[in-house]
């Protein structure tokens, strides 16, 4: 199906159609290596008791991974609570935690039970678990020893059922050291730790999550161009899956009405530098051929500059007759866009 006012080819395929995955999770699939060991550990300890710590960068998907956990764990039916310890005032913190009575400091005109309370039988999960305030982490500590809490205000321990899950983009080792993490609730934490992998690290999985992302958006029928993902995977997506979300949301903005499909031309990234060519440093050099760099040099060039050879050749620095040899010597002249010198 061809893309209105473009010759490049599109995949015929959804985004989806990758062939069987490595790994499957619950409702979750993967293409790739690193997140299939991911899954493994995750299915190993979901039905125990276990607290699991899932460590990874800001945007790689923790919280969708700690639903899933949750899901698949004895505790399915139960409630699963969560608790961002990055986003609550730090005097807020212990009382959305742990509860607090009637009366217990001024605006408290009832009772109300903390994220403990309310996830009690099922999960809760601590979401950036390293911007707890310090003074809360020994209250945390010891509710998760003596598996009971009191509510600020309280005069009685209640005891708690939940299995507790955390996320952190932060070194909490380093945190350790710097004093602004305590080294007993780490070791309490550190039960199973899962080390989630980076967007860049797990690029088979691409296909089927701009699927799902599109889905997500309102636009399962677009359909993607080959283009497009050769793109996407040469992105270092320092953001992760939350950046790549945020890069189709603009994408679909840029499709024009009627065109059902998305090219690499729809695609807006964020690149490093100041520079008009500074882009360039984003990309993946290790481990290609000559050939290759120069292929990707040229075919993201012609990315950059929307299909313009003209303004290609001149960030490359050669004549635009040369430009049009390697074009048709890597087989990227199909793919550059009608019409455009």
């Amino acid at each position: 199906m061809p893309v209105v006012g473009s010759r490049r080819r599109l995949t015929e395929a959804p985004p989806s159609d990758c062939g069987e995955p490595v790994r499957r999770f619950g409702v979750l699939a993967t293409w790739s290596t690193a997140m299939g060991g991911v899954f493994d550990t995750l299915a190993r300890f979901a039905r125990s008791e276990a607290t699991v710590t899932l460590m990874g960068n800001t945007g790689v998907g923790k919280d969708v991974l700690a639903h899933a956990l949750h899901a698949e764990s004895s505790r399915a039916d139960a409630p699963l609570v969560v608790f961002d310890c990055g986003s609550v005032a730090p005097n807020l913190a212990e009382s959305e935690l742990l509860g607090h009575e009637r009366g217990s400091f001024t605006g408290a005109v009832s009772a109300h039970a903390g994220a403990f309370e309310r996830a009690n039988g099922g999960t809760l999960f601590l979401d950036e678990i390293g911007e707890l305030p310090l003074d809360l982490q020994s209250r945390l500590l010891r509710a998760l020893e003596s598996r009971r809490i009191r509510r600020v205000g309280g005069g009685m321990d209640r005891p708690i059922d939940v299995r507790v899950v955390v996320a952190t983009n932060r070194d909490l080792r380093a945190d350790v050291a710097a004093g602004r993490f305590r080294e007993d609730l780490l070791f309490r934490l550190a039960v199973v730790v899962v080390r989630v992998p980076s967007l860049r690290e797990r690029l088979e999985d691409l296909p089927e999550l701009v699927g799902k992302l599109l889905a997500d958006l309102g636009r399962p029928d677009l359909r993607v161009s080959e283009a497009a993902f050769d793109a996407m995977r040469a992105h270092p997506w320092p953001g992760n899956v939350r950046e790549l979300k945020n890069a189709l949301m603009s994408a679909v903005a840029f499709v024009e009405p009627g065109v059902r499909a998305l090219d690499a031309y729809h695609l807006r990234f964020l690149w490093a530098g100041d520079s008009e060519t500074a882009w360039l440093d984003s990309l993946p050099l290790a481990g290609k051929t000559l050939a290759q760099l120069e292929r990707r040099a040229i075919q993201e060039t012609m990315m950059y500059t929307k299909g313009n050879k003209v303004d290609a050749a001149k960030a490359l620095g050669i004549s635009l007759s040369t430009l049009y040899q390697k074009l048709k010597r890597h087989g990227l002249w199909s793919r550059s866009i009608a019409g455009s010198r």
